[in-house]
């Protein structure tokens, strides 16, 4: 050993805590509690799948290469999933401790497109996010934006839209706030350190 720095330990560590955090919040703003607290709008919100996207970019954002930022948005992805799986299946939703493994076992089985899915985009909005952190690429940003704008639209053909509509019509304000305020950052300059 050379006494060179971990390549990925303080990155995959922080990328690991965000996901595992967004992915319980996400599952926990979705359950019963915060609906009977809140209103029924927790529910839609949960259930966006734009906002996993949004994870990952960030992470991805931080890195300084494509590779880093790669394995950033994987991690962050797969603890995201890890933390919305154990919250389910937690005291937190009157799981008792010994049925827990089967819960997130069934979780797993029911979720798998899922699972999958975020092996492919986990990586994907990583290096999406680096790419504008080095060039200011604008295709992840439109990608995003266009996920975060879109996914109502997506989610009326599919015939998933859930009530209160509203939520619908925020989601897809802020995939045209977020295309218009990367356009106007594109002037500030690219990091590549």
């Amino acid at each position: 050993m050379n006494g060179a720095r971990p390549a990925y330990t303080p990155d995959v560590i922080f990328a690991f805590v965000v996901g595992l955090v967004f992915g319980a919040a996400d599952q926990y703003l979705g359950s019963l509690r915060p609906m009977l607290v809140l209103g029924t709008w927790t529910i839609p919100v949960s259930q966006m799948s734009a906002l996993w996207l949004i994870v990952p970019f960030l992470v991805g954002s931080r890195e300084r290469s494509p590779r880093r930022a790669m394995v950033a948005g994987l991690v962050a992805t797969a603890a995201g999933l890890v933390g919305y799986a154990l919250m389910t299946a937690s005291p937190v939703e009157n799981v008792p401790m010994h049925r827990a493994p089967a819960a997130v076992g069934a979780w797993a089985a029911a979720n798998l497109a899922v699972i999958v899915g975020g092996l492919v985009t986990g990586p994907l909005f990583g290096y999406l996010g680096h790419r504008w952190r080095v060039a200011r690429s604008w295709a992840g940003v439109a990608l995003l934006a266009g996920c975060l704008l879109f996914e109502p639209l997506a989610r009326v053909f599919a015939g998933h839209l859930l009530a209160p509509t509203w939520i619908w019509v925020v989601e897809s304000a802020l995939g045209v706030a977020l295309g218009v305020a990367f356009v106007a950052s594109r002037r500030w300059p690219a990091r590549t350190a």
